[in-house]
């Protein structure tokens, strides 16, 4: 059968660099960081060894939805449900003149709902040792349940399609985009509102990742810890947030005149099958992962212009992503450009696909590719291939015609995205 063509007609984001796309946009081209010490609990209290993150700021759900319906959502439930909103606004769609069968929602997360999972089971605890009858938030189940986030944005617009979450670690929302093209591609739904949302910036969530030794440990500047493919990078910095696309079917699109920012090129998804938390240390899986998508895509590697890479800022991933590129683009590295934009907004953990998914998009649609901060002369990995173009610390004006957004989660589940310049 004949595959649908699929655009990308909105997008909506709530994510540590800004609460909207436009502030978000001007702050990756101006390369700024958005890390900081911690204000969502105390780091003294439970002794961490990480004391910051990129936390989400200025963040006001009451211009979204009521307070009392608020506290009945995670934070993480509360970003998808922000980013979808502004994504719904900036497509323009008019739900009343569509089936609400013909759209759906497909969400991404990794760790879903751990604020309240951590608060409840504290009620829970303290009852016990008190003796109490032990009772629980009635909202504590669909608070903490990843796929609750897809159900909220369903249920406020009445979108009866598909209604579903991904969950593949840090791949998850690249995942939950890869399942939204395929419904559309096969004729399943004519709009799909897919990305990702996470909240982790909780105790356990920084004190589970410094256990693992996977963050950056420098406390005393925060805003310089994140470094990708730096020789002195030390891990990563935990971010938070939210990001919608809307993904729409060609001809739908064009018949309701919608604005179209990129059209979906192709995708690719493999696993490593090598360890629960470290890449293999060649990056066949994910350059494989780029070659299934080059090949659905129908595009040679010369075609690409932009790489937004998975670029997480710890020692082994970084050198595994760089083998793999180098092993797919070797013959036209020159013609490359490349950056990590998660030296800037942190790494959002299941969110971090849809966001660089969006930077992507964006990255095509102003023809500007963002830069990766916090590159000091002299520190080049010499691991790294040294002719590999990191856009470092300032972005980069040129044309970008087809851009490619990697993730990598652990477990080895690699997912990656190509999107190119609409052309009618």
């Amino acid at each position: 059968m004949e595959l649908k063509r699929v655009v990308i007609t909105g997008l909506g984001t709530v994510n540590p660099l800004g609460n909207s796309v436009s502030s978000f946009w001007d702050n990756a081209v101006a390369g700024t960081s958005s890390a900081a010490p911690i204000t969502r609990f105390d780091t003294n209290a439970v002794k961490t060894k990480v004391t910051f993150a990129c936390e989400v700021k200025d963040f006001d759900i009451a211009q979204y939805m009521d307070r009392k319906e608020a506290r009945k959502i995670d934070r993480f439930g509360q970003f998808a449900m922000a980013s979808a909103m502004q994504a719904v606004q900036d497509s323009g769609l008019d739900f009343a003149k569509e089936d609400p069968y013909d759209i759906g929602v497909v969400m991404g997360f990794g760790m879903g709902g751990i604020e309240s999972f951590e608060e409840g089971i504290d009620t829970i605890h303290d009852q016990k040792l008190q003796g109490l009858e032990i009772k629980a938030n009635p909202f504590f189940v669909p608070k903490i349940i990843g796929s609750i986030a897809s159900g909220l944005i369903s249920i406020h617009y009445g979108l009866k399609g598909p209604s579903y979450a991904t969950s593949s670690a840090c791949a998850s929302s690249t995942h939950a985009l890869i399942d939204a093209i395929n419904l559309i591609r096969l004729g399943r739904a004519k709009v799909i509102m897919s990305g990702g949302a996470e909240a982790a910036i909780t105790d356990s969530g920084i004190c589970g990742f410094s256990a693992m030794r996977a963050l950056s440990q420098r406390n005393d500047s925060p805003s310089t810890a994140c470094r990708p493919m730096s020789a002195s990078r030390d891990g990563f910095v935990l971010g938070e947030g939210g990001t919608t696309l809307v993904l729409e079917e060609y001809e739908h699109a064009i018949a309701r005149g919608a604005r179209i920012y990129a059209e979906v090129a192709g995708w690719g998804s493999t696993a490593d099958a090598y360890h629960i938390t470290a890449p293999e240390p060649e990056g066949r899986g994910a350059a494989r992962v780029m070659l299934e998508a080059l090949k659905d895509a129908g595009m040679q590697p010369d075609e690409i212009d932009y790489i937004n890479m998975h670029g997480t800022s710890t020692p082994l991933g970084d050198i595994a992503e760089s083998k793999a590129i180098v092993s797919v683009f070797e013959s036209c590295l020159d013609k490359l450009s490349l950056s990590s934009t998660k030296s800037m907004t942190g790494h959002l953990l299941g969110g971090a696909g849809a966001l660089e998914a969006m930077a992507s998009v964006l990255a095509i649609y102003n023809d500007v590719v963002p830069p990766t901060i916090n590159h000091e002369q002299g520190d080049e990995d010499p691991e790294i291939d040294s002719r590999l173009d990191f856009t470092w610390n300032k972005a980069k004006k040129r044309t970008v015609n087809a851009a490619l957004s990697n993730t990598f989660g652990f477990g080895g589940q690699n997912s990656c995205v190509i999107f190119k310049k609409f052309k009618s």
